[in-house]
């Protein structure tokens, strides 16, 4: 699963590479974490969204927890009503730089980033939805692992290819549910020593 990626270029900048219009005052937050403002391209313009579905919580009496951010689809359950209504009805562009997969042992993880080679910026399959906790609020479709990806994890987000990016947003749920596959071509892989840490804890894939 995917809970952290980096988007560095503003709204106006993605706007610019993805011939849309930009919402004013959306900016994005360098590295974006799961619970956390993230620039989503939808319905032709380029919006600020909250990365995550809030799930409610409860504590050991009951009481009501702060929501945890569901950042992750997985694509078998699309289906599911948690998810289904935003898959055939507001499926979105998730613009981003690269993203990352925790590596190594427990406590000790570090970050390995994934990024498309030539691409400035690429997109990954996005869903959203409107939520009474945090507004306008989005997640990233997951798919199997390719057989490169497979070496970092055995989950990969649905990344995009131009060509694919309009059957993504305008077609039938079946065409749409038909690109959520391994991606077919090569990722350039970059092993850091840069600790795993923090605010990646907060996310959740369902």
């Amino acid at each position: 699963m995917c809970n952290l990626y980096r988007m560095t270029k503003n709204a106006t900048e993605v706007a610019q590479l993805f011939d849309a219009v930009a919402e004013i005052g959306s900016n994005a937050g360098g590295e974006i974490y799961p619970g956390y403002s993230g620039l989503v391209l939808a319905g032709g313009k380029v919006e600020t969204m909250t990365w995550g579905f809030p799930l409610p919580r409860k504590g050991a009496k009951g009481q009501p927890l702060k929501p945890k951010p569901v950042n992750n689809a997985r694509t078998d359950k699309l289906s599911g009503p948690f998810w289904k209504s935003s898959f055939v009805e507001r499926r979105c562009l998730i613009p981003l730089e690269s993203f990352a997969e925790a590596q190594g042992p427990k406590g000790a993880m570090t970050r390995t980033w994934m990024t498309l080679p030539g691409s400035e910026v690429f997109t990954v399959a996005g869903i959203w939805r409107k939520s009474a906790e945090w507004g306008d609020c989005y997640s990233m479709v997951m798919t199997d692992a390719s057989e490169q990806m497979s070496e970092v994890h055995d989950r990969m987000p649905v990344i995009l290819t131009a060509g694919d990016r309009e059957t993504w947003m305008s077609g039938s749920p079946d065409e749409a549910f038909a690109l959520c596959r391994p991606f077919e071509g090569e990722l350039a892989i970059d092993r850091t020593d840069i600790p795993w840490a923090g605010r990646s804890a907060q996310s959740s894939l369902f």
